[in-house]
């Protein structure tokens, strides 16, 4: 019976193939990269009922591992990205490590600043499926995505990507080249030059997808703890769940971080960074006041009446400059109820100072404050904590369910507060 060995073979994207047969049929074959590390082979049971003639052919005019295409960067997974690869950064893709704070599945792609459009395809001819996929600092992109038993969907989104770089000011000019980040965001996923995407649900069924750069609108947000991108479940941010609720034409660029104010937001060089990309057809949306008005935070304080007004202004004159629309958007309430089944007002004149600088400068509002009690008291003093973090123990932050639900109304007020970009939203997203 005829044996032998071809080593040394070489498939696109740069796999060394190690065939070996016996009698015309393949026994092995060993696939290692560039590393020389071996990886799992997607067609390894296909090839194992073919000759090897045949098998040789295909393999060698076939992409076995993350390889550019006309679509983009394309990943395998169980195929040419197997379970075990983890993330590295000369190769430029794999899986993260599993800690506490993510314990879930996260699969990460080399990439510099941008937006990407993810293409998934989801399905298996072996069982139902039920996907669930955030990005970066877990974004909702994909929500509760069923598959039936043989069917296969096909799912796009858009993601941003950025770091803390910004191009360095004249020599003796104020200013700097990184945005200056708390020691608690130095290894955030919203601040790496990774795209990373994180598998939930309760049967994930993701196969292929695909990465490629796109040039789409923005919308950037600029706020505080209850808009930015919540790092541990289940917390969350409306901020982080609103990509779910827009097409696959359009980012969602989430700058805001918590403890921030309209004040440290510029010291810190966190505006500069938006400026430093936002453009004409994007938007800047605008929302502070939980941390302004602390006056015991002495360095950040603004007065509603006039220092809070004289920065939102800036803000939204600094967007208009590059062309960009700002919307302003009023602080969700607290978590405080009267005798009577009323939210308590816990933002004081703020609320209403947003409303008067949106009328004055024509600029659009979102009156969050307005509809968030609306929700809260529709929930009753019996549930509404259920829509606060730590079961309502933090009046303040919301869980996942409470900051969906902001979203929603977000989305919701956006729809009538700005028709362009209310032409972004997803027709199928629940949006009431």
């Amino acid at each position: 019976m005829a044996q032998g060995r071809v080593s040394g073979l070489r498939a696109r994207g740069g796999f060394e193939l190690d065939i070996a047969w016996s009698g015309g049929l393949r026994e092995q074959v060993r696939v290692k990269s560039h590393a020389g590390e071996p990886l799992n082979f997607i067609y390894k049971t296909w090839l194992s009922r073919v000759p090897l003639q045949v098998a040789g052919l295909f393999l060698l005019g076939t992409s076995l591992m993350a390889t550019s295409t006309p679509a983009g960067e394309r990943y395998d997974f169980g195929g040419n990205v197997a379970s075990t690869t983890l993330y590295d950064d000369a190769r430029g893709y794999g899986f993260e490590p599993v800690t506490p704070e993510f314990p879930t599945q996260r699969f990460s792609a080399k990439a510099s600043e941008g937006n990407y459009k993810v293409t998934l395809r989801f399905g298996d001819r072996k069982g139902a499926g039920s996907t669930t996929v955030k990005a970066e600092a877990r974004r909702l992109m994909i929500e509760d995505l069923v598959t039936k038993r043989g069917a296969v969907v096909t799912k796009s989104f858009i993601v941003n990507v950025r770091t803390p770089a910004l191009a360095p000011p004249p020599p003796n000019a104020p200013g700097g080249s990184m945005v200056r980040l708390k020691q608690r965001e130095l290894d955030s996923p919203t601040w790496d030059n990774k795209l990373t995407l994180e598998f939930l649900g309760e049967a994930p069924m993701v196969t292929p997808l695909t990465i490629e750069r796109v040039d789409v609108p923005t919308v950037y947000l600029a706020g505080d703890s209850t808009v930015t991108d919540q790092r541990v479940d289940p917390n969350g941010s409306w901020g982080q769940m609103l990509p779910r609720f827009f097409k696959p034409d359009i980012a969602i660029a989430n700058h805001a971080e918590s403890g921030e104010t309209l004040k440290s937001f510029l010291t810190e060089l966190r505006l500069d960074k938006i400026l430093a990309t936002i453009r004409p057809g994007d938007w800047l949306l605008i929302q502070f006041g939980h941390n302004d008005q602390k006056s015991q935070w002495t360095q950040t304080y603004v007065d509603a009446a006039t220092t809070y007004r004289d920065y939102l202004r800036i803000y939204i004159a600094e967007a208009r400059r590059r062309g960009a629309v700002p919307i302003l958007i009023t602080s969700p309430e607290r978590l405080a109820f009267n005798g009577a089944g009323h939210i308590v007002d816990s933002h004081g004149a703020y609320p209403d100072a947003v409303r008067d600088v949106a009328r004055e400068q024509q600029v659009a509002l979102v009156d969050l404050h307005s509809m968030s009690k609306v929700f809260y008291e529709s929930l009753g003093p019996e549930r509404a904590p259920t829509a606060f973090a730590e079961g309502g123990r933090d009046l303040t932050h919301h869980s996942n369910f409470g900051a969906y639900e902001l979203a929603r109304l977000v989305a919701q007020g956006l729809r009538t507060a700005d028709p362009q970009l209310a032409a972004h939203l997803d027709p199928e997203a629940p949006i009431q």
